[in-house]
């Protein structure tokens, strides 16, 4: 019986597994496109029109269950979660503007170490120290894939590339806490509601408006790959993955996302990677799976 329990939780959590490999997937393609529609439509405006659509997606198909959800729990159970990463974006983005893409990358996945140090600090959670030691190491292949000719100085950009890291390390250790309060699906629409409500104060500030006139066939078409798959999917994959497996877990297989950038910035932009950066999406792979075959037992969740 207990074989068959332990089996049982072994296909649990490769499916959570694969749920944050599927979201990989969809964000390593979207982010290469997403550079040809932010050529047409400006930034902001697009993360504003970006996150509303799936705020209304997700209204027209689940509204009265986030209604229920709303009237239920605490504001802090959806608040929390959903203003760090709406806020995780919007720095993101505005480290783009001030620095090297690469640096801001590269400080970014910095998240994969501030996770469980977060969880530690904020709920005492304790993890394996060959969980923390994966990691640690996955840094330096993270820093070959992202960053090849070095780190463009440190200003004002790679700091809030930085409080994006800890903002994105912030989702995933909220998220995980009011799951037990707000299921997968209403979290998912709060997210995009507070991602669509801080894009648009941003495109007011910034940009003087929403500005998507402009948008071609082509760039809507993105914009909606952008809506549903990346931010619905993509938010609801990362939350029932947080159900099953730890916030630590998730974050390190969120590594993945600039692999797969990689293989479709080079499919479809014709980038290439450089011996480094094959190097580093190796590493990155490598401490992956050795995390998979430690296993959870023994984390104190």
């Amino acid at each position: 019986m207990e074989k068959g329990m332990g089996k049982e939780k072994k296909g649990y959590r490769f499916g959570a597994e694969m749920l944050i490999v599927i979201q990989s997937l969809v964000y390593g393609f979207g982010d290469p496109i997403s550079k040809i529609a932010f050529e047409i439509v400006p930034v902001y405006s697009m993360m504003t029109v970006r996150y509303s659509i799936a705020f209304v997606f997700c209204i027209a198909i689940f509204g009265k269950r986030i209604v229920r959800t709303v009237k239920s729990v605490p504001v802090k159970a959806w608040l929390i979660p959903g203003l760090c990463i709406a806020l995780s974006y919007v720095l993101n983005n505005i480290a783009l503007n001030m620095t090297e893409a690469t640096s801001v990358a590269f400080l970014r996945s910095l998240a994969v170490a501030m996770t469980p140090a977060l969880a530690f600090i904020a709920y005492r959670k304790r993890y394996r120290w060959q969980h923390i030691a994966a990691q640690i190491l996955v840094l330096p292949g993270m820093y070959l894939l992202c960053v090849r000719g070095g780190l463009s100085g440190f200003g004002a950009g790679e700091i809030l590339a930085l409080l994006a890291a800890a903002l994105v390390a912030a989702t995933l250790v909220f998220t995980g806490r009011f799951l037990d309060q707000v299921d997968p699906v209403s979290m998912t629409a709060l997210q995009a509601g507070c991602s669509a409500v801080i894009a648009l104060i941003g495109s007011l500030i910034v940009e003087g408006g929403v500005h998507a006139g402009s948008a071609t066939p082509k760039a809507w078409l993105i914009i909606l790959y952008l809506a549903i798959l990346c931010t619905f999917l993509g938010y609801l994959l990362q939350n029932l993955a947080l159900t099953r497996i730890s916030d630590r877990e998730v974050s390190l297989l969120q590594s993945l996302c600039p692999v797969m950038t990689a293989v479709f910035a080079f499919i479809l932009l014709g980038e290439k990677l450089s011996a480094a950066g094959i190097a580093g999406a190796v590493i990155i792979i490598v401490c992956i799976a050795i995390s998979a075959l430690i296993g959870e037992e023994g984390t104190d969740q």
